[in-house]
């Protein structure tokens, strides 16, 4: 990565070490270089089908970066919520926002010790250069049965990435698999990607 951290580069990610390096540059001014400046709408989504769907704490908000989306549970009255990212330095300005029962540095499509969870959300993590459906699996593991996941996938990669293949093959081991289509930006946001959609699939553990 050269130059300073933007929309632009996130996009470009390939592997999760270019992934820490950025966010690591990133960190202390994500939410007003990022946030704020491009209209970022998909924590305000994500936060939003949770809650109407009585998602519940214990919560673990995956890929949590800055904590916009721990904002808005705690905003909505949801706890506990844990915080879990590659970046230990997205994850301090997360921490210092209050909201967070505790951080957990650790890569999500390795096995996690957290947990047992009754939610599971995420926004912004699941899409090409961040995570891929190999995330799933872990967060199953530490999920209660019956647990709440709302993640977004970016809907330009849902089929290419694997996701829609590998969600068809979970019949057995979650209940009420649903999507809806959302803007991920406001008309804020850089032109060339403005009018990015983002998936929000909502599913519980079986």
């Amino acid at each position: 990565m050269t130059g300073e951290p933007d929309l632009k580069s996130a996009y470009a990610l390939n592997t999760p070490e270019d992934a820490k390096r950025l966010y690591a540059t990133w960190a202390e001014t994500y939410d007003s270089d990022f946030g704020d400046a491009q209209g970022y709408l998909m924590p305000r989504e994500v936060v939003r089908m949770f809650v109407a769907a009585g998602g519940q704490g214990p919560v673990l908000d995956v890929g949590a970066g800055t904590g916009l989306v721990g904002e808005g549970l705690a905003a909505a009255g949801v706890g506990p919520i844990d915080a879990l990212d590659l970046s230990n330095e997205m994850l301090s300005v997360a921490k210092s926002k209050g909201v967070y029962r505790k951080t957990i540095a650790a890569d999500v499509t390795q096995p996690l010790s957290a947990g047992p969870y009754s939610g599971i959300i995420s926004a912004g993590t699941f899409t090409m250069g961040h995570v891929g459906p190999e995330g799933i699996p872990p967060l199953l593991e530490i999920a209660k049965s019956g647990c709440l996941f709302v993640i977004s996938v970016n809907a330009k990669h849902f089929e290419s990435a694997g996701f829609e293949a590998f969600f068809a093959k979970l019949d057995t081991e979650i209940d009420a698999f649903s999507f809806e289509d959302v803007r991920i930006y406001s008309d804020k946001a850089d032109l060339s990607h403005r009018y990015d959609i983002g998936r929000i699939v909502r599913f519980r553990k079986a």
